[in-house]
């Protein structure tokens, strides 16, 4: 006879807890899930409330979208690294602008002295965007850009290279992240004060609709406010809280909410406490279900599902020992997936360092090659269903968040309580917690504050060229002798008179860019009326 179990009780030392300190029970069992109904809580993959994940048979009939972020130095260069990451078998292209392109500043301006090609690839101009593109069929591989102040310049570079190409704006697909408002709260590559920056982003929205269908809009990022320190709960309870201000803002500009909200897409952190992890990408389902359906009254089924990208953690990745990086990546990757993710980016192992190898790359490719072709954990629909320790943790995980939006509501949205400061703070609370935890060995590390190692050999470290600023800027010089000027100068006044006005700044943009005017030309002239923001005045 099998003894009966003996409860656990345990010492306070002993108690476990998750990244967002909810505590973990010894064991869990049937009582847990007291009063539980599967059919309202859970129902099947692809159904309400999508707790299962937005589509029926999830990766039996297709994988997620494999993606491998790249970007550094000169166009050329990404483009080479983007057939690299083709020939190895990605199946979508993820691409990072450095910081002048982030910003709205062309390679040759001052304030682009020492950043050009940095931490992702420089593009100022229309030939820019053709030689990153080049020979890539636009028709067939879907593009994310992660963009925000400057997404409608890129986006809008990008369709008139497609169109060019013969591909027309209806065929073309991918994401721009174009999510400003968790730029003011964690990463700070904001142009535009929030209002304003509002105002472009339901252009985008209107604008897409109509002309570019395939496009994601928007990716709503949870990713950099997990970056910035926040727990598992702040991260899509702050997110959430941001979707409902874009969803809102479209909705107060005249907007139908089923014509744009099947666009919108979301960007989750893979970090790597693993049941937390799958918890808040099932949990974050069933709060877009229940937001758009009862808050936003959205008719199509299309409207209510949250479709997420998933990047591991860069913040959970060491410098010491960096070959542990790659369990690390693997135990989020399979977090990931585990939760349904539609689409995934694995860190290199050497991001800690510096810009990935093609070693680490292909490595950190080839983990999402295992996990979907070898592992077996792509055989059936959400395979943790019915685990009485995860679902009470997605429902707590919930119930927080939940909490959170209540809070932000109650200062008047999002929007507000960026002005307030509020996320930022709470945000800044949370890193403190966990970095003290780790100085305080209260939580493990391995590596860095257990387990260490002396006298580690120096790693391989990705070699930035700094000539390669010089060619840029050069080409950049020619491209701007060889144009109308004073055709350019009536477009960029088009540009200024729609930022006053009501007409979509996307529209005089376009016309803008194909005379070639540069990113930075159209950046200034919204600049001009839009000022810039300063955080705290």
């Amino acid at each position: 006879m099998v003894p009966a179990a003996v409860p656990l009780t345990p010492m306070a030392e002993d108690v476990k807890r998750t990244d967002s300190g909810i505590e973990i029970a010894p064991m869990y069992t049937a009582a847990d899930l007291a009063g539980w109904d599967a059919d309202s809580q859970l129902g099947v993959p692809g159904g309400a409330p999508y707790t299962r994940g937005v589509y029926p048979t999830m990766y039996r009939g297709k994988l997620w979208t494999m993606r491998q972020y790249a970007g550094f130095g000169t166009a050329e260069s990404t483009n080479e690294r983007f057939k690299f990451l083709l020939q190895a078998g990605q199946t979508g292209l993820s691409c990072a602008f450095d910081l002048p392109t982030q910003m709205g500043y062309d390679s040759d301006h001052p304030r682009a002295e020492g950043e050009v090609g940095k931490v992702g690839v420089a593009i100022s101009c229309l030939d820019d965007m053709r030689l990153l593109l080049k020979d890539l069929p636009l028709d067939k591989v879907s593009t994310s850009m992660t963009i925000n102040s400057t997404a409608a310049i890129l986006l809008l570079m990008y369709e008139l290279v497609a169109e060019e190409q013969g591909v027309p704006s209806t065929a073309i697909s991918g994401t721009i992240q174009n999510d400003l408002l968790k730029e003011y709260i964690a990463r700070g590559t904001y142009v535009y004060p929030p209002r304003p920056s509002m105002r472009i982003i339901t252009d985008i929205f209107d604008y897409c609709s109509k002309n570019v269908p395939k496009w994601n809009t928007i990716s709503i990022s949870g990713y950099h406010i997990r970056e910035a320190g926040s727990t598992a709960v702040q991260e899509i309870a702050f997110t959430l809280a941001n979707a409902i201000a874009y969803v809102q803002a479209a909705v107060d500009a005249g907007l139908d909410v089923d014509d744009f909200a099947p666009r919108l897409s979301f960007f989750w952190n893979g970090h790597n406490n693993f049941f937390e992890e799958v918890a808040k990408f099932r949990a974050s389902r069933r709060m877009w279900h229940k937001i758009m359906t009862e808050r936003f009254g959205a008719k199509k089924e299309s409207s209510k599902l949250l479709r997420f990208h998933t990047q591991t953690g860069g913040s959970t990745l060491t410098a010491q020992q960096p070959l542990n990086n790659v369990v690390r990546v693997a135990v989020q990757s399979l977090a990931a997936v585990m939760g349904g993710t539609q689409s995934l980016h694995t860190n290199g192992f050497d991001e800690a360092l510096g810009l990935p190898t093609e070693d680490a790359a292909r490595i950190a490719l080839r983990t999402q090659q295992i996990i979907g072709y070898e592992s077996g954990v792509a055989d059936t629909p959400d395979p943790l269903a019915g685990s009485y320790f995860v679902e009470s943790l997605t429902d707590e995980v919930e119930r927080l968040a939940w909490e959170y939006i209540e809070r932000i509501d109650a200062m008047g949205g999002a929007v507000d309580a960026i002005e307030a400061g509020f996320q930022m703070d709470e945000i800044e609370q949370s890193a403190y917690d966990y970095t003290k935890s780790i100085d305080d060995d209260e939580r493990v590390i391995v590596g860095v504050n257990k387990f260490t190692v002396d006298n580690e050999p120096e790693p391989n470290v990705f070699p930035i060229d700094p000539s390669l600023a010089v060619g840029q800027i050069a080409r950049l010089k020619k491209f701007k002798e060889n144009r109308d000027q004073a055709k350019v100068q009536q477009l960029l006044n088009d540009v200024k008179e729609a930022a006053k006005g009501t007409t979509n700044v996307l529209i005089p943009m376009k016309e803008a860019l194909r005379a070639h005017a540069t990113l930075g030309e159209v950046s200034d002239a919204l600049r001009e009326v839009y000022g810039t923001y300063q955080p705290g005045r």
